[in-house]
This record gives structure tokens, C-alpha cells and sequence, in this order.
């Protein structure tokens, strides 16, 4: 129907919509619910209720518009990609990413946020520990195997401060993942299609800077630049 195609394109044309990703998803349910719904007056209400969430963008969005701007803008600065799939995983964390990630990949995120929250929470950190607080960016892969030729779909970023160190590899690194930004919170790790237990892995490890940023300050800065040594899992 026109309502499921206009509820579709709010997913894949949401770049120019991006400040307002919140009311979007709960806007395409809404308009998904309408066309399921045979009572014209749940119609109705769905109606009424899609017109408030439209409402809501225009009152709510403006202070969120240049911060998401700028998430993108880094995300694809970083890795070169254009994020062009906008989805949600099971449990509500937002994923963008050059096509659409298979449930497999979606499933391992949730996994990895869950185990994040559990191990924060013995830390007496609870702070952000929401799966929609989460944006993840999915970005191709600049390499697939490792020196040692082990599956490791990485990103190659620029060597920065660890230039000169053992991971620089001619004035750049092959980084698993990358934080984007601490608010909101979002960072990048690479597609996967197999091994997806490590996809679970880098989300809970970028997730411990996050949730170190939002909940001791003082141990963040001590961890955030592994150049110093160090490395993950921080939270035990």
C-alpha cells in the first residue's frame, strides 16, 4: 500500500531526516500498525497518534539537529563509507550502515550491549545502559584478515597518536572499532558475515569507553587512548 511505502522510505531516505531518528521509527510502526488495522477507529487513533509524532519532531529536534549532523559527518569522515540503511536492532539500539546488516549482525550487537550493561552495573555504573541510548555505525571493511591471517574485518583509520607505535602500518591503523562520539553515543566497527561472537566483543569494548565517559571521568581518561597501553575488556 502507499502508507508501507511512505513507512519504508522514512528508513531508507533518512539522511536528510536524521536529527529526527527518535520520532521516525516510532513514526514507521505507527503507519505499519495503520495498514494492519481493520477498525476504522484505530485508524483513526493511529492517525491522530502519527500527526502527534510529527508534532513532536518540530518541537523537540532543533537542540539534537547539529549533533547528529556532526555524528554522520565523523562516522563517514573516519571510514570513508556512506551510511545509507538506517534500522533498529530487537532490543531498540540504532544501527546505520552501507547496506542492510543481516539479523545475525543485529543479534550480536544486542548481545554485546547486554553483556556491556550487566558488567557496568557490578561496576555501579548506571548511566546510559538504555540499547536505544546506542548508535552503531556499520562500515566496510579495509581488511579481512589479520597479519597472522585471522578473520578480522577491521577499518583502517590514521595512525594519529600512534604514530611510530607498533600498530602503525605506513600513517594509519587497522582499528575493530572506533568511538564517533561521546554525546550521543555512537562509534564504529566493521561488517561482518561470519564469527559474529566478535562483533558482540567490539561492541561491549567501544561501549566501556561510553559508559565510562557518562560515569567516571577519572577512569575514562585513564583508559579512553589505548596508545598509553592497556586495553580491553576494562570493566571486569
Amino acid at each position: 500500500s502507499n502508507y508501507t511505502v511512505f513507512a519504508s522510505e522514512i528508513v531508507f531516505n533518512w539522511k536528510v531526516l536524521l536529527p529526527y531518528q527518535h520520532f521516525l521509527f516510532l513514526a514507521r510502526r505507527l503507519l505499519l500498525s495503520y495498514t494492519s488495522t481493520r477498525s476504522a477507529d484505530m485508524k483513526i487513533r493511529n492517525l491522530l497518534s502519527f500527526s502527534l509524532v510529527f508534532f513532536s519532531v518540530g518541537a523537540f529536534a532543533d537542540g539534537a539537529t547539529g549533533q547528529n549532523r556532526a555524528v554522520l559527518a565523523e562516522a563517514e569522515r573516519v571510514t570513508g563509507d556512506q551510511f545509507r540503511v538506517a534500522v533498529r536492532t530487537p532490543r531498540g539500539a540504532y544501527v546505520y550502515s552501507t547496506s542492510r546488516p543481516s539479523a545475525a549482525m543485529l543479534a550480536a550487537i544486542d548481545r554485546g550491549l547486554t553483556d556491556l550493561f550487566a558488567v557496568s552495573r557490578k561496576n555501579r555504573y548506571n548511566r546510559r545502559l538504555n540499547y536505544s541510548d546506542y548508535s552503531i555505525f556499520i562500515g566496510k571493511a579495509d581488511r579481512i584478515k589479520d597479519s597472522a591471517g585471522n578473520y578480522s574485518p577491521d577499518i583502517a583509520v590514521g595512525a594519529a597518536q600512534y604514530a611510530g607505535t607498533e600498530y602503525d602500518k605506513g600513517g594509519y591503523i587497522y582499528a575493530s572499532g572506533m568511538v564517533i562520539a561521546n554525546n550521543p553515543m555512537a562509534f564504529v566497527i566493521a561488517e561482518h558475515t561470519k564469527e559474529f561472537g566478535r562483533v558482540s566483543d567490539l561492541v561491549r569494548f567501544e561501549g566501556e569507553h561510553l559508559v565510562l565517559y557518562h560515569n567516571d571521568r577519572r577512569r575514562y581518561a585513564q583508559t579512553a587512548d589505548h596508545s598509553q597501553g592497556g586495553g580491553h575488556p576494562i570493566l571486569q
